[in-house]
């Protein structure tokens, strides 16, 4: 039996794949897909609990209700309540697999979370984190690829011990406390089983590169006594390596870890409810609304889109395929050719990621790392993001001249004023998160209540639908917003009480049962979709954890240190080279962590700030999704353009240009990222940021006008030179280039101006 006939939420999806693991976006057909799917819906509630942090033992009301009624208890009622519901219906002839399914998934769960007084410790939280993700994973990998009955059992056997790795931990956590630095037998095999069972699924899933520089790194733990100086070290046996990696908080479970089962995986079921909840069709409307009417409109409503989609989105290569699909056909129907529409679509989708407030999630990682406020890490990233937009967006709007395409007409764009008047709820959510970021309010805390809003949105929208009356539907919303208000001001567990009560309402009311099922099917995707990034976490966890161990980190940071005490150019080349080649083949998240981990102390020791050294080997990371031969993002978009991928990485290059001069110019002056040194006064460094976006953006414009060759007219070689050497001169940033650049750029503007003007006067 087809598990989509079970859930209608999931039909048409199995045969979309999704491009960063190959795996459909689907749980599967029959028994086993709707166990996988029920799996992954308890994931998603066990790390929502975790990640809120609600006292799950304490008496509801300080316990004023005369007897101890806590969460815990409220939630086993429930369970009963469903179990009774469940034998009623199977006595009157009812289907209740599914039923039953979920009551067991969610039953372990309570399971799970009640065995230790308060809060679950973190370090138990992450081994369930990582056991639920194998768990899923050898779910999917049985369910899509395996082509035989055997195949399909010892899949799921390896996803089932990967979560007994989980459980071993969970259960055994005092113990393995008490005795660390003294594992046992036991310990050792199920620590060793955890390093090959995670090496197997992210190979299955992500292919082979971030398992072969994870195994490099623990094979140096090893071995690496027996290599020449001074890349040797002391030597550490087996039982020292296996407990290091996968005991404590050194190693798999380290802080990548931490963070993917809080800060991640929280913002990635926000996307997921967003999504669901129909904001990438307003992102689409607004942007189709204020730019597809002009020059080159399509382009830039692809541009737009996907800078909107950044805001949420967690991934690059998602957001291709999601704003891609509608995007790159409609720029080839207005005249962009394939690989241009290709490209704009992986470049604008790429910048996502480097737009707040979520960042790809290594915005959280970033702050959590550097010890910083997240707000500082904003700060750092706001005006590079809106310069690389706004660069993509230059070379979209040449290309349009240059090719003379025009923009949609007015009558088939959507109003985008009416969009927002008529999905402004949608909205709502995403401004309660950056409120409450800005407000100093921690990552976790602010996504939990975006998330928690988020799905009362939902939840309220079909309750809002069984009221008849205009007026009492206003005033039930009003009535909602200042609930959802006076939750927020006294903490998340009522924003958590209003969204189960509405929840139990919305089941009650008309269309209330299909959207508590979008609710679940977001959960579902949730899970899904944190498996890429989850698993990389856990896979960068050994690297981090060889560092920690051996300090390799130190000798890599001696030599870029040694290279740039003669040229900061060539250690940050250097820098640069390493970000993009493990980019290749590593997502950006186990990229960033890796090379800031190696290379941003060494930028550091050589006078560059620390956020911005960061931000420079995070911005490569991410330029390589862009650059051949791998270039994900534009394979990505190869198949929706149908056009050669390596066509398309070339186009991509070319846009994004800027995107690899940005970080360049901000090392040369850190006020690029708002960054204060030395003893600038706050006139001063005003003055500084509003110099710098002057010039950056002076610069962003002559490369896109090199580039595309194209600027009023058609520009000629000598002057795409000129642009060139202008760009250069104030990349370089010294007091003698600065005016040697701006003086080219007016000669490069002025004689174009007039060259082209005599031309068309001429011609006239």
């Amino acid at each position: 039996m087809d598990d989509r006939n079970t859930h209608p939420e999931m039909a048409g999806q199995a045969e979309l794949q999704n491009p960063e693991h190959g795996l459909p976006e689907s749980f599967g057909a029959g028994l086993a897909g709707r166990v996988l799917f029920w799996i992954a819906v308890a994931f998603s509630v066990f790390q929502i609990v975790t990640a809120f942090g609600v006292p799950l033992d304490r008496p509801l009301l300080g316990g004023a209700l005369g007897v101890a009624v806590t969460p815990m208890r409220l939630a086993y009622a429930a369970l009963v309540v469903w179990a009774v519901w469940l034998v009623i219906g199977a006595s009157r002839g009812r289907s209740v697999v599914d039923g039953a399914i979920a009551l067991v998934a969610l039953a372990a769960v309570a399971g799970l979370i009640d065995a230790f007084a308060g809060a679950l410790p973190s370090q138990v939280v992450r081994a369930l984190h990582v056991g639920f993700l194998g768990l899923v994973a050898g779910g999917m990998l049985a369910n899509h690829r395996a082509h035989t009955r055997i195949g399909r059992i010892l899949t799921w056997v390896c996803g089932a011990a990967a979560f007994g790795v989980g459980l071993y931990q969970w259960a055994f956590y005092e113990p393995l406390l008490l005795r660390a630095g003294y594992p046992t037998e036991l310990d050792l095999a199920v620590g060793s089983v955890a390093i090959l069972l995670l090496f197997f699924f992210v190979w299955r899933i992500m292919g082979p590169a971030l398992v072969i520089v994870a195994g490099l790194f623990l094979a140096y733990c090893l071995f690496g006594q027996h290599l020449p100086a001074p890349f040797d070290h002391r030597g550490y046996p087996f039982e020292q390596v296996i407990e290091h990696m996968t005991y404590g908080t050194e190693g798999i479970y380290g802080v990548a870890t931490y963070v993917s089962a809080t800060y991640i995986f929280l913002f990635i079921l926000f996307g997921a409810f967003l999504e669901r909840a129909g904001m990438i069709g307003l992102f689409t409307d607004i942007a189709m609304g204020l730019f597809g009417g002009a020059r080159g409109g399509p382009a830039k409503v692809a541009v737009f889109s996907s800078a909107l989609m950044g805001t949420i989105s967690g991934s690059g290569v998602a957001n291709v395929v999601s704003t891609g699909q509608f995007t790159i056909p409609l720029m080839k129907r207005f005249g962009y050719r394939p690989a241009f529409a290709g490209g704009v679509e992986a470049t604008a989708s790429m910048g996502g990621q480097i737009m707040p407030p979520v960042m790809g999630a290594v915005a959280f990682i970033m702050a959590e790392t550097l010890d910083v406020a997240y707000v500082e890490v904003v700060k750092a990233a706001i005006i590079p993001a809106v310069l690389y937009y706004a660069s993509a967006f230059l070379a979209v709007h040449l290309e349009a001249g240059k090719r003379g395409l025009s923009g949609l007409p007015r009558a088939e764009l959507p109003n985008a004023g009416q969009a927002v008047r008529e999905k402004w709820h949608l909205i709502l959510p995403l401004a309660a998160l950056v409120y409450l970021l800005f407000a100093g309010y921690t990552p976790l805390f602010a996504g939990s209540v975006g998330l928690a809003l988020t799905a009362l949105l939902i939840l309220a929208g079909s309750v809002a639908l069984g009221i008849g009356a205009q007026a009492v539907r206003l005033i039930f919303w009003v009535g909602v917003g200042l609930l959802a208000a006076a939750a927020l001001w006294l903490g998340v567990t009522l924003v958590l009480g209003l969204v189960v009560v509405v929840a139990i309402v919305s089941a009650l009311t008309r269309g209330g049962r299909e959207t508590l099922a979008v609710c679940r099917q977001a959960l579902a995707d949730g899970a899904r979709q944190a498996l890429p990034v989850g698993l990389a976490c856990a896979s960068v966890g050994i690297v981090i954890g060889t560092m920690t161990l051996t300090g390799i980190g130190t000798i890599f940071g001696s030599w870029v240190v040694s290279v740039g005490e003669s040229s900061l150019i060539l250690s940050l080349v250097l820098t640069m080279i390493v970000s993009l080649i493990l980019g290749m083949g590593i997502p950006t998240i186990p990229n960033y962590i890796i090379t800031s981990s190696l290379a941003a102390p060494a930028l550091l020791d050589l006078g560059v700030p620390l956020i911005v050294s960061h931000m420079f080997v995070f911005y490569f990371g991410i330029m390589a999704d862009l650059t051949p031969p791998v270039a994900l993002a534009c394979f990505a978009a190869s198949p929706i353009a149908k056009e050669s991928g390596f066509r398309i990485s070339m186009q991509a290059m070319k846009i994004a240009l800027p995107g690899f001069v940005i970080p360049y110019m901000a090392v040369y002056d850190p006020a690029l990222m708002v960054q204060q040194v030395g003893g600038v006064s706050d006139i001063g460094f005003a003055f500084d940021v509003a110099f710098m976006i002057l010039k950056a953006a002076l610069a962003v414009g002559l490369w896109g006008a090199a580039a595309v060759g194209y600027l009023r007219g058609a520009m000629l070689g000598w002057e795409r030179l000129l642009a060139v050497a202008a760009a250069v001169s104030l990349v370089v940033a010294s007091p003698i280039t600065d005016p040697i650049g701006f003086a080219l750029a007016a000669l490069v503007f002025g004689l174009h101006w007039w060259r082209v003007g005599r031309a068309a006067t001429a011609a006239a």
